[in-house]
């Protein structure tokens, strides 16, 4: 078990909890039906990296390889995609956020990178 992989999990998912719960009472005030769903969708895939990142660093010992790689694309496509995509939504109250929408796929390239590290890290290094 790696406990500060399953700290910081914790806490991406404790976020994308507090956020999921803004966005269905807080926001229909402030943002259109689709910009809601557009941050429920930062929602969701926060809470999915997140709960790849508890699972994996439950796991942690039972690989023979470095996590480091799988963990920081993890972490860089949370920030880039999820972050971005709430910046974005409230681009009608300011418009200087409506280019963080470009930033958005390379976040999702993020999050499919560390998808293939860790399997070619798997291939790589059976025991």
């Amino acid at each position: 078990m790696s406990k500060n992989l399953i700290i910081t999990a914790s806490v991406i998912l404790l976020t994308a909890i507090i956020l999921g719960a803004v966005a269905a009472h807080a926001l229909e005030k402030i943002l259109s039906t689709e910009l809601i769903e557009t941050f429920e969708k930062g929602v969701r895939y926060q809470f999915y990296g997140g709960f790849a990142l508890l699972i994996v660093g439950a796991v942690a010992e039972k690989f023979n390889f470095s996590l480091r790689w799988f963990t920081i694309l993890t972490l860089l496509g949370i920030l880039l995609f999820s972050v971005c995509i709430y910046g974005f939504c409230f681009h009608t109250q300011v418009p200087s956020l409506k280019p963080l929408v470009y930033i958005v796929p390379v976040g999702g390239f993020s999050m499919i990178s560390a998808w293939l590290v860790l399997i070619i890290q798997l291939i790589r290094f059976q025991k």
